[in-house]
């Protein structure tokens, strides 16, 4: 008895594995057949960008909170990939969410793209700069009830800021 106990436990774990698994390669063949108009190797990007923000825009990692200089910036501009420099967000939009990264109930119509990552067990939104493909952060329905109930949390490493001209 206590052998198939065992037996199911095992084969149970790794159906779920698998599961798991194959959703996170789906994603990632996925990904990795997304075109972007800007397109560069794998070493121009480790060239041309800090090791940081390879970091987060190239491997889809994340910020320590509260790290980001530009979290409580209050300037009027625009705030752009730090990749490719294609306009992200507005200031009007950015909102204090106190989770410890820049929020935004919205983003540049168009300059956004969307996908599902599975990193953490389960679905997220995922958020990409739709000229590069860098990763921003993921986007939640916990924003503002007042505006757009969405709240994108991004890494404040994948942005750079452009303040309006005075």
């Amino acid at each position: 008895m206590g052998k198939k106990i065992a037996l199911i436990a095992v084969l149970f774990a790794s159906c779920i594995g698998t599961s798991q698994t194959e959703k996170e390669e789906l994603a990632e063949n996925k990904k990795a057949e997304t075109t972007y108009p800007v397109e560069k190797t794998d070493a121009e990007w480790r060239a041309e960008l800090t090791d940081m923000e390879y970091y987060v825009l190239r491997k889809a990692a994340t910020e320590n909170s509260f790290s980001s200089d530009l979290l409580n910036n209050k300037e009027k501009g625009t705030y752009t990939c730090a990749g490719c420099g294609a306009a992200l967000f507005r200031s009007e939009h950015k909102f204090k969410s106190g989770t410890g990264w820049p929020s935004f109930d919205r983003e540049i119509e168009g300059m956004v793209a969307y996908d599902v990552d599975y990193k953490i067990g389960y679905a997220r939104t995922e958020e990409h700069c739709a000229s590069c493909g860098g990763h921003l952060g993921h986007v939640f329905n916990d924003g503002p009830s007042d505006t757009t109930g969405k709240r994108h949390c991004i890494n404040g490493i994948a942005l750079d800021f452009v303040p309006d001209e005075k």
